[in-house]
């Protein structure tokens, strides 16, 4: 995928492409939500776009129907986002989450439980190198 980011509109479709699997143009909004429901032609400019950046590839034709496949794993794409995100507080984590503490996206409350979930994943990573207890 190229360096270019995507906008809320491209990652909510490549969101449904991940969902659906292979699909095509009518498949994907059809699976949208009535609400977030727009035009054909809309979803179909998102889905091009997605492809011309990477995020998306042609696999076959039925018909008139394109059908479209992810190019990029969910969790990749994430890691990418964090990596970006992070770039821009100085590359450092504790930054990141000083900021998130002092807008109240979260909570100390909720940075502890997340502390206390790594320490144990870390724990059950040490013992028997597998993540079984």
């Amino acid at each position: 995928m190229s360096k270019t980011a995507l906008s809320k509109a491209e990652t909510r479709i490549l969101e449904q492409c991940w969902k659906l699997g292979t699909c095509s143009v009518r498949e994907i909004l059809d699976s949208l939500p009535e609400e977030e429901r727009v035009a054909y032609t809309t979803v179909q400019t998102l889905v091009y776009r997605l492809e011309q950046k990477g995020a998306l590839r042609k696999v076959k034709k039925i018909g008139n129907a394109q059908l479209f496949a992810p190019a990029i794993e969910q969790r990749e794409f994430r890691r990418r986002l964090l990596r970006d995100l992070l770039e821009r507080f100085d590359g450092s984590p504790r930054v990141l989450v000083s900021n998130l503490l002092e807008s109240g996206t979260i909570s100390l409350r909720d940075l502890k439980a997340l502390q206390a979930a790594a320490s144990g994943q870390r724990s059950s990573r040490g013992r028997g190198g597998k993540g079984h207890a």
